[in-house]
């Protein structure tokens, strides 16, 4: 089922999210159902609170980046082919390398894309849909995805890491999309 992903102004989206035990109800529908929603919405990523589900869990397929690609971009990033999977109970256990810069956008802040830096590598302990626990590094875009996805269940946007005045210039945009003044092509819901 797809479900409407929650727009920007939304309280569950600054909400700092609790880990979740193997016998949270209706996980694996959860699970379905935030894959469905984030193919349907076009995007790489997508969290427990961007579809008002305030837990530590999140899905993502870096893989589809990869496979889009031109034979001239291949080999850009380390990372390729990517990465599909579901984190749950995810916490950083280090960042490592340089920052990078790299224009990011977000389904619950529509037609808003700007450049965030963030670390190469990240190494992220998290149990998989089967309860299977796992400490893996992830770079490249994996690792940007995951630091994006991170962020929703610690309560975090990507707007967050813009300087002052570049939040200063987006409020308007910011406020309509909370007004639900945007057209997307997949389901929303705003604050009310």
């Amino acid at each position: 089922m797809i479900l409407p992903i929650v727009a920007y102004g939304a309280p569950v989206l600054r909400k700092v999210c609790e880990d979740i035990s193997a016998d949270y109800p209706n996980l694996n529908s959860i699970i379905e159902n935030m894959w469905e929603t984030m193919y349907n919405s076009n995007g790489v990523g997508l969290a427990g609170p961007q579809v008002n589900i305030p837990v530590r869990i999140f899905v993502m397929d870096s893989e589809q980046i990869f496979r889009d690609q031109d034979e001239d971009e291949k080999g850009i990033y380390p990372d390729d082919p990517g990465y599909k999977g579901v984190f749950i109970n995810a916490h950083i256990v280090e960042l490592d390398g340089d920052d990078w810069s790299y224009n990011e956008g977000c389904l619950s802040i529509p037609k808003i894309r700007e450049d965030i830096m963030r670390p190469e590598t990240v190494t992220l302990k998290y149990v998989d849909e089967n309860f299977k626990e796992h400490i893996k590094t992830f770079n490249g875009l994996t690792a940007r995805i995951i630091l994006h996805e991170y962020d929703h269940i610690d309560g975090k946007l990507f707007i967050d890491h813009l300087k002052p005045l570049k939040k200063t210039l987006l409020k308007r945009k910011l406020d309509d999309i909370s007004k639900g003044k945007i057209r997307v092509d997949y389901k929303m819901t705003f604050p009310k």
